[in-house]
């Protein structure tokens, strides 16, 4: 996809429907389709299931491995999230505005905790396996249901997921993530940058260069955007590539480190446990524990 294009994504339900419904299975969802940093005012609901990939939601990053349930709040900039879908894999993605039954429907006594939950997902939602298992399949279903029963569904997985106490919120240190269209289409050209480029050092030079910026605006700015600086951002970028290697392959952690653009050992370690809080030795031990 062109850097050059706005990345405000305009979202056109079908012909008599105010909410659209996307669900892709298997390997064939990746043919053509690229993550970009994007937003919308439309709300989103994404579930994968039997699927990997790097969540970027926000000023949050992290991976997943086999599955996913989170909910996305109105305009919060965020990438597409499957690296790779498993076999019998699938994504279904669920997009609606917050007033897509009227201005006021939400605002009754009776829709409190769901208008809650609209509240907290400004800061992206990412919900556990409880709650996975008891609404994922009622998610998958809803792109077979046509007109009222889709819309009765979807009230059932928002009530369910408004009372489910079974959630982390990813943004939460509070920083608000508001995006411009312009904002949007610069932090797309940066992400897709260091996505390239993480395993080497990219200079402060190189980066402003690319946003047609200096130095020092580039840095007020990066920092303005996103809420971190643009080192830290490479270095988180670097530690959710290792812990992908961690639990995919049967490298080294010491090769780990180099091949994530480290080239100071102690330093990945240390980053590594302040970004997991946990030293990454533990972290594979941890998972092969879960995985047995």
């Amino acid at each position: 996809m062109s850097t050059r294009k706005p990345t405000l994504e305009k979202i056109s339900p079908e012909f008599g429907s105010s909410i659209l419904v996307k669900k892709h299975k298997d390997d064939a969802f990746e043919v053509g389709v690229k993550p970009f940093w994007h937003f919308h005012p439309e709300i989103e609901l994404v579930y994968v299931n039997k699927g990997k990939g790097t969540r970027h939601i926000g000023s949050h990053l992290s991976y997943f491995n086999n599955s996913q349930l989170l909910l996305i709040g109105s305009n919060l900039p965020h990438n597409g999230f499957t690296d790779r879908l498993t076999v019998n894999g699938s994504e279904t993605i669920v997009q609606f505005r917050s007033e897509f039954l009227g201005e006021n429907f939400f605002d009754i006594p009776e829709m409190d905790g769901i208008n809650k939950l609209f509240e907290r997902a400004k800061n992206g939602i990412l919900f556990g396996v409880k709650t996975k298992k008891k609404i994922g399949q009622k998610i998958e279903k809803l792109s077979e249901k046509e007109g009222f029963k889709k819309i009765l569904i979807l009230l059932e997985i928002l009530h369910g997921l408004a009372k489910s106490d079974d959630y982390t919120v990813l943004n939460a240190d509070g920083f608000a993530f508001e995006a411009e269209p312009q904002d949007s289409a610069k932090i797309d050209i940066v992400f897709k940058h260091i996505n390239k480029n993480f395993q080497e050092h990219i200079s402060l030079d190189e980066i402003s260069d690319k946003v047609s910026m200096t130095v020092p605006a580039f840095c007020r700015y990066f920092k303005k955007v996103t809420g971190k600086t643009f080192t830290k951002l490479v270095n988180e970028y670097r530690v959710v590539h290792a812990t992908k290697l961690l639990s995919e392959s049967q490298m080294s952690i010491t090769d780990i480190s180099f091949e994530c653009g480290f080239n100071n050992f102690s330093h990945f370690n240390k980053l590594f446990k302040e970004f997991t809080g946990k030293s990454a030795s533990k972290y594979r031990s941890e998972l092969k524990l879960m995985v047995q």
